[in-house]
């Protein structure tokens, strides 16, 4: 099996706190920019709406890595489902991707919201969302990820928030 060494190119500060399976949405964050990199790395990275972000699950340990098949969040109403299947800190590599929107750029500092990473988390790679990378035909899933996450992106009020992707 190959293995990659990675440096984290910045990390996230401020923002969420604890690790929690709900609640992520409307907090503000900066990621911040590693001073090896020069600011021109980041040129043109304004013109974008929401961001492609790479991070590590650092507070997870390799002995929380769970190569079998369990129910999402140990709920017995969904079905038991692969490591592969999950998207959390239980996969070999703990590394997650996020859609954060970009809110302003200041120097090294890329104000966000809508970032499921907490103070401190490394950031492994960051690159601008384009639409045209996305999925390319309808989405299909099975119902528990809905259920699953159906308060996943609610403000800690327990509101959606106007541009939420939940719906009620």
């Amino acid at each position: 099996m190959a293995t990659y060494e990675v440096e984290s190119i910045a990390t996230v500060v401020g923002g969420h706190t604890r690790v929690q399976d709900d609640y992520q949405g409307g907090i503000e964050s900066v990621i911040r920019l590693n001073d090896a990199y020069p600011l021109e790395t980041l040129l043109g990275i304004e013109e974008f709406s929401h961001l492609t972000v790479t991070w590590r699950f650092h507070m997870a340990q390799p002995e929380d890595v769970q190569l079998h098949a369990r129910s999402p969040r140990g709920n017995p109403r969904w079905p038991a489902t692969g490591t592969f299947v999950h998207r959390n800190h239980r996969r070999p590599n703990q590394l997650a991707t996020s859609y954060p929107r970009l809110l302003k750029v200041e120097g090294r500092d890329l104000l966000v919201t809508d970032l499921d990473a907490v103070d401190g988390t490394p950031i492994i790679d960051l690159a601008p969302y384009f639409k045209e990378m996305g999925p390319r035909s309808e989405v299909r899933q099975p119902t528990w990820p809905g259920e699953m996450l159906s308060t996943y992106w609610l403000d800690a009020s327990g509101r959606p928030r106007p541009d939420s992707p939940v719906t009620s």
